[in-house]
């Protein structure tokens, strides 16, 4: 998708995330132009890199509820 210029100066923060998790944004200036917002080094985030929650429970609280999963099937 190629962003309008007044788009750019509405959003830059945005843009600039998205360019972090795409690798590129491109934009076209009022003259028509097109140019690309690129990371100089982009980040390398696994998609497997989240969060944990803090939840009330416990290993055998988990392993139990595997077990119960297991033997439904």
């Amino acid at each position: 998708m190629v962003y309008s210029y007044a788009e750019v100066r509405e959003r830059l923060s945005t843009l600039l995330e998205r360019a972090l998790t795409e690798g590129q944004v491109k934009f076209r200036s009022r003259d028509g132009r097109v140019f690309i917002i690129r990371p100089e080094q982009p980040l390398k985030i696994s998609p497997f890199d989240v969060r944990s929650a803090k939840l009330p429970i416990t290993k055998l609280d988990i392993l139990e509820a595997i077990r119960e999963g297991r033997a439904r099937f």
